[in-house]
């Protein structure tokens, strides 16, 4: 099994799961126990104050909170870019990593940017590598720019269209083809 900790999951045109259509997933975790990680694109329309009021110091004044996934939705995930990387709990891309558990005031002064998701994406054990076979996702090397885009609504179709003129039709698949 070859992880893809680190790399972007894009959804394919043949996944039509409105938890991860369209989407664009930064795998944090990936062995033989199975996959986690966040939807990078889906902004939800709430500030990290408002909805999550002690993590609001960790990002910019107004920043929205992201939906990481459909599983533990009411729990936090933080992907933040360190200063110094060996503060993070994770790393998962470069000096990008994760904070977890109740306690982040040691990263907190390491801390360049953040962004606070409600819940993640995860995958029991081979179930990441059967959707990967099926092509519900197409797999593309993570950017720090990929993860704290300013424009996360066009981030499916800007990875698709970076992957190449096979993928730039895909870009522009409409979200709901029947109708097209």
């Amino acid at each position: 099994m070859e992880s893809v900790r680190g790399r972007l999951l894009i959804a394919g045109g043949s996944l039509f799961d409105p938890n991860f259509r369209k989407t664009v997933v930064l795998v944090a975790d990936h062995d033989e126990n199975g996959a986690a990680g966040v939807v990078l694109n889906r902004r939800a329309d709430v500030t990290v104050a408002d909805a999550a009021p002690p993590l609001a110091s960790l990002v910019e004044a107004g920043a929205p909170l992201f939906l990481g996934g459909p599983v533990q939705p009411q729990s936090a995930v933080v992907l933040a870019d360190f200063a110094e990387p060996e503060l993070a709990d994770k790393l998962v891309l470069g000096s990008i990593g994760l904070v977890t558990g109740e306690e982040v005031s040691d990263a907190v002064r390491a801390i360049t940017r953040a962004r606070v998701f409600a819940g993640y994406a995860g995958w029991g054990p081979g179930q990441l590598e059967a959707e990967l076979e099926e092509e519900a996702w197409l797999v593309e090397p993570a950017t720090p720019e990929d993860v704290f885009t300013e424009v996360p609504e066009t981030l499916w179709s800007d990875v698709l269209r970076r992957k190449g003129t096979d993928f730039a039709m895909l870009a522009l698949m409409p979200d709901d083809p029947s109708l097209n």
